[in-house]
């Protein structure tokens, strides 16, 4: 099949050459506006208990989560004075008058104590902004800038946990326009370093180019049916750059091996297509398989990744192999260059490693498993105010509310009762746990189980004579056990059935959500590359052997995650604050983009590999010409494809730095001690073993063909292929 697309893609290469000049243009012009049909996401699990208590607060009782807090400071440094009084009541007046406020509580109207600074000088006004994360954080955007303000009585300032998030989503899009501003000059500059020729670095960032632009338009599409977040668009960006270039480097240095030999230009084309473009494509399907995985998970913040990988491999690999080949049929005079020279560093390393295979093997296995006991170390906690950088205004109003307040009402724990109860005595079981600050009940507010006056919240009966409590948590809860926090309150006997959610109940689903899917999603990556493997090599050994490898370098990725981001070593250099343990979504998701970029140049690499051993039968040389031939592509693809990755840690939100940092580091060791050294040395130790497969799976193995395979020949017979 790929025998005849490189002929069909050479015979009518001005026509897809047009074809794809005029496509590249209507996906650009469609892809541009993909951001504004994307959307933005909030730490729920579909179907869990604290959505359902959610669902029950909005039908039932009219209310829900407050979203929304306006920090006011007294201009005399007393919320209690008459004028700051008056101020504060017209503001919370102002308030609900807004588009999309359904709900407005002021310290004012209720004289809670958890609505008042410790020291009298700061005050809260909460709101709930009904409507979906996108509708709520895009009228945020205008109503932000109209609420903070400073008057003779009041200085304000907007906070909550849906501007925390619309400011990191803000973020993120700054960083990805930084990130595209960065990553096109500095990949075409490295492009024309490694090629030598500037139009071999032109045809494959435009490979890259291709799958970026596809991507978003794709993506936009996608988002007319179903919700896409917004950060899918950061991955599609360096994801799409870096594949791009990976395929584009490997047909090219292919197609100028070929013309070496001796092959006419559009015969070396052909064959070019034909045998890089095997490895392209099941490089691509490997990766693609990887993110897919991450649709297991029901959140859509996930599975917008998996709609942007499967994008950009589709397109990735199409442009690699029919785009450049038509690319090469008109213009591969124009990239021709001698190939890679009889030896070279890694081809040496390589040869080193096998000669003493105990010794190397050994010494690099022991830096890995250094650079990883980190990761004995990692602790799983939920996003906050941190997540942005340093002087952002919705973490300075958050971290004066941590530190001005004793209670944190923002991040209440709402509990729905399914049947008419008394909830005094329930409340105030509720009251004494460790981390309640109070609990406010249908009769009362509860502190320490003492009834202490009126409730600090309305609405908290229907007229059926259902209830809900809402439990006002201290600030160290919120800083500390999250989790354990609330399923201390959902053991706490209760008089009817409950649900308990707010903003901590649908961060701890959330949590339990991905780490409960988290061992199929890996089951999934683990046992769909290994038989693609199976598949190109014919071997059931070194799919196991790739595996293992693979997961030695992710190893490293969450060492350097929890060194760096979890316990804050070089956090002043990065620019960022450590909490002390990582938000969990982001390192499922560093696994699966991470184990696909990995397995690529595992495929890379054993493709050569199994098609020198086809040729000669001799493990050891086949491993060496296949180091020689392949390393130093795979090395400068990986350089390119790591500073993509980088260019986001200079950006301001944290995961994006944990993604960038992370997989930049991975992919940077497993394109050099991993595949130089630890491949190599594993390969020459296991010997013709590295070939077995049983009688009845040898047939499975997807074989070259047509002139891909007119050179080939199965050398060894019995159970080796």
């Amino acid at each position: 099949m790929l025998t005849r697309l490189g002929r069909l893609a050479v015979r009518y290469s001005r026509a897809v050459l047009i074809g794809v000049l005029l496509l590249f243009i209507g996906l650009g012009a469609y892809g541009a506006g993909a951001q504004d049909d994307l959307d933005l996401s909030r730490w729920s699990a579909p179907g869990t208990e604290s959505v359902r208590a959610a669902d029950l607060l909005r039908d039932d009782f009219g209310t829900g989560n407050p979203n929304l807090a306006l920090l006011v400071t007294a201009r005399d440094g007393d919320v209690d004075s008459s004028r700051t009084e008056q101020a504060g009541r017209e503001l919370a007046a102002e308030v609900g008058r807004l588009p999309l406020v359904t709900d407005v509580t002021s310290y004012w109207d209720t004289d809670s104590p958890a609505l008042r600074g410790t020291e009298g000088r700061h005050a809260l006004i909460l709101a709930r902004l009904e409507g979906t994360a996108t509708e709520t954080r895009e009228e945020l955007a205008t109503l932000a800038p109209q609420l903070t303000r400073s008057t003779a009585d009041l200085d304000v300032r907007v906070g909550g946990q849906e501007e925390i998030s619309r400011q990191v989503g803000q973020q993120a899009r700054a960083d990805f326009l930084r990130a595209e501003a960065f990553a096109l000059p500095a990949v075409l500059l490295l492009l024309i370093l490694v090629y030598r020729r500037t139009v071999a670095a032109l045809l494959t960032v435009g490979v890259g180019l291709l799958s970026v632009v596809a991507t978003l338009a794709g993506l936009r599409a996608i988002a007319q049916v179903t919700e896409v977040s917004t950060f899918a668009a950061n991955l599609a960006l360096v994801l799409g750059l870096g594949l791009g270039v990976d395929y584009g480097l490997f047909v090219i240095n292919r197609y100028r091996e070929e013309r070496a030999a001796g092959h006419a230009q559009e015969q070396a084309v052909v064959r070019a297509t034909a045998r890089a473009g095997r490895t392209v494509v099941f490089s691509g399907v490997t990766v693609a398989v990887s993110l897919c995985a991450l649709l297991v998970f029901p959140f859509f913040f996930l599975s917008s990744f998996a709609y942007a990988g499967a994008l950009v491999v589709l397109t990735a690999v199409g442009g690699a192999v029919l785009v450049l080949p038509a690319a090469l049929a008109r213009w591969g005079h124009r990239v021709e260059r001698p190939t890679a020279p009889a030896s070279g560093f890694w081809h040496r390393t390589a040869l080193a490693a096998m000669r003493r295979p105990l010794l190397a093997g050994a010494g690099v296995l022991g830096v890995l498993l250094v650079a990883a006991s980190p990761l004995l170390g990692l602790r799983f906690g939920l996003p906050d105010e941190r997540a942005l950088p340093a002087g952002a205004s919705a973490r300075t109003t958050s971290e004066t509310i941590h530190r001005e307040f004793a209670a944190e009402p923002t991040d209440t724990v709402q509990i729905v009762l399914g049947e008419p109860a008394d909830t005094g005595a329930y409340a105030g079981r509720l009251s004494r746990l460790p981390g309640v600050f109070q609990v406010d009940a249908p009769d009362g507010t509860y502190r320490d189980g003492r009834h202490t006056g009126t409730p600090g919240q309305d609405r908290l009966t229907t007229p059926d004579g259902r209830a809900r409590l809402a439990v006002v948590p201290t600030q160290q809860a919120l800083y500390g056990d999250v989790p354990g926090f609330v399923e201390r309150i959902r053991d706490t006997p209760a008089p009817a059935t409950a649900l308990v959610g707010g903003y901590p109940g649908e961060t701890t689903d959330f949590r339990a959500t991905l780490l409960d899917r988290l061992p199929l999603a890996v089951g999934i990556v683990l046992g769909a590359t290994y038989v693609i493997l199976f598949l190109m090599t014919g071997s059931v050994l070194l799919p196991l052997k790739a595996t293992v490898l693979n997961l030695l370098s992710l190893s490293v990725m969450f060492g350097c995650l929890v060194w760096v981001f979890q316990d804050g070593h070089l956090s002043g250099l990065l620019g960022f604050t450590p909490t002390g343990s990582i938000e969990p979504s982001i390192p499922v998701l560093m696994f699966c983009v991470a184990y696909g970029l990995s397995m690529d140049y595992e495929v890379f690499l054993l493709a050569r590999i199994k098609e020198e051993h086809d040729l000669t039968g001799d493990t050891e040389r086949a491993v060496a010409e296949g180091v020689r031939r392949s390393a130093p592509l795979i090395t400068a693809a990986a350089g390119i494809l790591a500073l993509s990755f980088l260019s986001y840690a200079t950006g301001g939100v944290v995961f994006l730095k944990e993604l960038g940092i992370g997989t930049a580091l991975t992919i940077l060791v497993d394109a050099t001690l991993i595949r130089v050294v630890l491949l190599p040395v594993t390969m020459r130790l296991a010997g013709r073993a590295n070939w077995w497969a049983p009688r009845a799976l040898r047939r499975l193995r997807v074989k070259e063909s047509g002139a891909a395979g007119d050179e080939r020949a199965d050398v060894l017979r019995g159970e080796y292929v």
